[in-house]
């Protein structure tokens, strides 16, 4: 497993970010070592002098630092004690032994497509996006394959603290929405599984992963991801959906995108977005004859 260092806008304040989930589902904060004795891991690392509050949720260990040192001066070394002690199998936390700090809630939130609602918990389920269109894709997330047992679900769409479920038409969501929402509610209450340790490796979603295929890009990729994240993913994840750069041909200048979510199959969102999407290009790269393809994921 690799820890990745991220930092925050808290200058004290460091993420360390891993590959996979480290909690079940909770979050903990640790003023000092006595605190800290439901997590092995957090005890170690107030064994460093410097270290003030150390803070346990999903994918990641935040560590505020005294102002004794600054945090380029240790950050490789802490990082690298994280790494060494998960993947010598070191206890996270022993979270039999401690509560929740809030009680699971789930809600049902409307989308743009008729076929999509978007199930939203106020605990984080993923770290990353991912999307299932059967129970054949869904073999490394235990979740998205219960979910498929319902006769009526046809794609599964998760990010971060939302699960965005397409419906056949063979029923109306009046009629399951309460029973998807209270089976969510259940799975993620129980700690069960959501995605296999090993999906993120074998899906490319890792840290590493998504560096190695972005740096691969050209310029004008490179340009074109970097708006994407900064002036669309937001709206539409908003909406339960996603959009992924696909690629980029220079000579056609056409550019390709993959919608996920709430935005795939929905022909009002396809339009609007494929239509907003190349204005936007078209202005912020100062290229007119660009073109978007929108493709439904």
């Amino acid at each position: 497993m690799k820890i990745s260092v991220v930092p925050t806008s808290n200058d004290a304040i460091v993420k360390f970010e891993a590959e996979k989930f480290l909690t079940n589902h909770n979050s903990y904060e640790f003023k000092n070592i006595d605190d800290a004795k439901p997590s092995p891991l957090a005890q170690q690392l107030f064994h460093l002098p410097f270290v003030k509050t150390v803070y346990i949720a999903s994918n990641f260990v935040a560590v505020e630092r005294y102002d004794i040192v600054e945090w380029p001066d240790v950050q490789d070394e802490v990082a690298e004690q994280i790494e060494n002690y998960l993947n010598e199998g070191g206890v996270v936390v022993n979270e039999e032994a401690t509560k929740p700090k809030a009680a699971v809630t789930v809600y049902a939130e409307s989308t743009p497509n008729p076929a999509v609602l978007k199930f939203v918990s106020n605990k984080v389920i993923v770290p990353n996006q991912y999307e299932f269109t059967s129970i054949e894709e869904a073999k490394l997330s235990p979740f998205a394959t219960a979910l498929f047992q319902f006769s009526f679900v046809k794609n599964v769409y998760m990010e971060k603290n939302f699960v965005s479920i397409t419906k056949y038409d063979v029923v109306e969501w009046e009629e399951i929405t309460l029973q998807l929402r209270e089976f969510i509610k259940s799975y993620i209450e129980q700690g069960k599984t959501i995605l296999n340790d090993d999906a993120p490796q074998k899906l490319n979603k890792t840290e590493k992963a998504k560096e190695k295929k972005f740096e691969a890009l050209d310029d004008i990729s490179k340009s074109i991801v970097n708006i994407l994240e900064e002036y669309v993913k937001p709206a539409v994840e908003s909406d339960g959906g996603n959009i992924e750069f696909k690629s980029f041909d220079a000579s056609t200048k056409k550019v390709e995108v993959l919608l996920q979510g709430a935005c795939s199959g929905c022909p009002s969102s396809t339009f609007t977005l494929k239509n907003g999407i190349e204005s936007m290009l078209r202005e912020m790269l100062n290229d007119r004859e660009l073109t978007v393809d929108a493709i439904n994921g």
